[in-house]
């Protein structure tokens, strides 16, 4: 509940949209490309931020001096309300690093290699960990209310806002450490987990390789360029890329390896200070998922990696090779070569969301017009997309590394998507619930994906068509069967850890290629190299948050299937996405007609995904591609 620098992930070039894709979106827009920081600030001057961080420390630290050392609002539901009203309106506006906090983490996340940048992001994060612990007897109190009076404040009118957020705090009470043991853990969460998994990203994002370019020559690449160059369609080109990869993951293996034994030491002690009974525990608490629930899932879609296997063989068949190798994996089938810059993507985006809803559409046009989506790679820059928002009252922003393919169409939509969910939840939610949780974000991102495909796919040919749903079914898979997969080996990785006290590269190695090679089959070669690149997949490092990418795909289908029965339960759908934490994930699904404790539920959609893969493998008959 206490407010910290944590951020939910999460020039200026012009361009003009044209033609009959622009339905839906002013045909002049004027589209900045770059993140504009003028709506941080309109100058930056440092000595000024310095001063704004000094006058957020004040009001955290009066805060604080008010509240510290009463108990009345422990007591009392009317004071409690008093308390938390002022809390939120901190959390709204400042929380513990406000904008020069935001500033700083968006200008890291464009240039990891600047020392002056980190110098003054780890001095706010230093701020944020020590305003966090001034305020942890909040935390503390609140959570320790005696069962006995706990209804008299869940059923107390005026705390109707928070109850969620205090039966949450009531129900973890049991996991919560002294108000000395917990300090101690932020002071050191630093040490113990982040700058560890801040090393391996910047060292990677430092690498530079000469790569082949389509005619042949070679070229000088940035880490984020060689990533994209494993998809091209020439084969010389991507495998070029995929040995630069290699060299550069076996380069840094061995400092990961100590790294991620750092990271799953620090977790192990952590669970066993907290009585966290296994590793993945804690994730579900914070999800405010029932551990059943995910184990549910995780056991279905493992049950059906046959339908991961059988994708990757017809992948591999219409590639005209015996078997992909593992760079391989997401490249795009296809002859069409058809790019997509980010102008036509932006108009199909447009046209699709405007077609959904109008307010999805102005959101939108907002980020584009405003300078709030960061659109192509650059030296330095972080590799991947997300998207981000901090305090309630400060812009989301969006970060892209488009190259033009059609999954950069779909990444554009999957981002945006929680974007807009961001957006209606700023203007329902109170600051202590304007969050998601991994569960419900996903569904967001995904949702918008399928019908950006689904407007793709609008009156093309058979050939067309079966690239497109390759594309989808591409993406399906690499959420579903390679996510969980990917919790699978975090499961090995923390239990193994547990019993053995070290991973070796080696062994960490084989790990990955059998949790890989699990969900891809035979299809799919593990070639030599294929066994460091656990290397620079953050997601392990963040603790089981993969389950929720498949949750997310499989509900989205759901959602979207609905609407498509009914357009008007498209403002259902913005409903649940303004829910933020006010509810748990199971009652804001189960409004949606949902229930997500129903394991049939998730095997159904999984059979939905079996259906498409025959759908693609009849088509591809009916052509003469098999």
């Amino acid at each position: 509940m206490t407010r910290t620098l944590g951020y939910a992930v999460i020039t200026t070039n012009y361009g003009y949209l044209e033609g009959d894709i622009m339905q839906g979106m002013a045909v002049n827009l004027e589209m900045k490309k770059e993140w504009n920081f003028g709506l941080l600030y309109r100058n930056i001057d440092k000595k000024a931020l310095e001063a704004e961080l000094e006058g957020i420390k004040k009001s955290n630290l009066d805060f604080s001096a008010k509240w510290k050392g009463r108990s009345d609002y422990l007591e009392n539901p009317e004071v409690l309300k008093q308390l938390l009203d002022e809390d939120e309106r901190i959390s709204a506006t400042i929380g513990t690093s406000g904008k020069p906090g935001y500033y700083y983490w968006l200008k890291y996340q464009l240039d990891q290699q600047n020392n002056g940048i980190k110098a003054e992001l780890s001095k706010i994060e230093d701020i944020g960990t020590f305003l966090e612990n001034e305020l942890e007897f909040i935390n503390q109190g609140i959570s320790r209310i005696p069962p006995e009076k706990q209804a008299t404040f869940l059923n107390y009118p005026g705390l109707s806002d928070y109850k969620h957020l205090l039966q949450r705090l009531f129900d973890s009470a049991k996991y919560l450490l002294t108000e000395p043991e917990e300090k101690i853990l932020n002071l050191t969460s630093k040490t113990a987990h982040g700058n560890w998994v801040s090393m391996i990203p910047d060292f990677l994002s430092r690498e530079e390789r000469k790569i082949l370019d389509e005619s042949g020559g070679e070229r000088e690449a940035n880490f984020s360029e060689i990533l994209d160059a494993i998809n091209n369609r020439n084969k010389k080109v991507r495998d070029s890329a995929a040995f630069a990869l290699n060299d550069i993951f076996a380069k840094h293996a061995p400092a990961a390896e100590y790294e991620i034994n750092s990271v799953l030491h620090n977790k192990k002690v952590v669970d066993e200070l907290r009585g966290f009974p296994r590793p993945d525990m804690s994730r579900h608490i914070s999800d405010d998922i029932d551990t059943e629930v995910v184990d549910s899932l995780i056991d279905v879609v493992t049950s059906r990696f046959d339908i991961s296997q059988r994708f990757y063989k017809l992948k591999a068949k219409l590639l005209g090779v015996e078997k992909l190798q593992y760079h391989e994996r997401n490249v795009d089938y296809g002859n069409s070569g058809e790019k997509y810059d980010f102008d036509k993507s932006a108009g199909l985006v447009s046209k699709v969301f405007n077609g959904l809803d109008a307010e999805f559409g102005s959101i939108f046009e907002d980020f584009l017009k405003e300078g709030k989506i960061d659109v192509f790679p650059k030296k330095g820059k972080d590799s991947g997309a997300f998207c981000v928002h901090m305090e309630k009252e400060l812009p989301v922003f969006v970060m892209l590394n488009h190259t033009g393919r059609l999954n950069d169409v779909t990444t554009l939509a999957h981002e945006m998507g929680h974007a807009i969910n961001f957006e209606l939840m700023k203007k329902v939610q109170n600051a202590l619930n304007c969050g998601t949780y991994t569960c419900t974000a996903e569904v967001a991102s995904t949702f918008m994906e399928d019908f950006v495909l689904d407007e793709i796919e609008k009156g093309v040919d058979d050939a067309r068509r079966l690239e497109i749903l390759m594309e989808r079914l591409n993406g399906d898979v690499s959420s579903i069967q390679r996510q969980v997969a990917c919790y699978n080996f975090e499961k090995d990785l923390h239990t193994i850890y547990r019993s053995e006290g070290f991973l070796s590269l080696k062994r960490i190695g084989g790990l990955f290629l059998k949790h890989m090679g699990a969900y891809m089959g035979e299809a799919v070669e593990m070639s030599p190299g294929a066994e460091n690149w656990w290397v620079y997949w953050s997601h392990i490092r963040n603790y089981f948050y993969v389950y929720s990418y498949a949750s997310g795909v499989m509900i989205s289908k759901s959602l979207k299937n609905m609407v498509g029965d009914d357009l008007g339960f498209v403002q259902k759908v913005k409903k649940f996405l303004s829910m933020g934490t006010s509810v748990s994930p199971r009652e804001s699904f189960g409004e949606l007609g949902i229930d997500i404790a129903d394991k049939g539920f998730w095997m159904k959609g999984l059979e939905e995904l079996d259906s498409t893969v025959t759908e693609a493998e009849e088509l591809a008959r009916k052509l003469g591609k098999i």
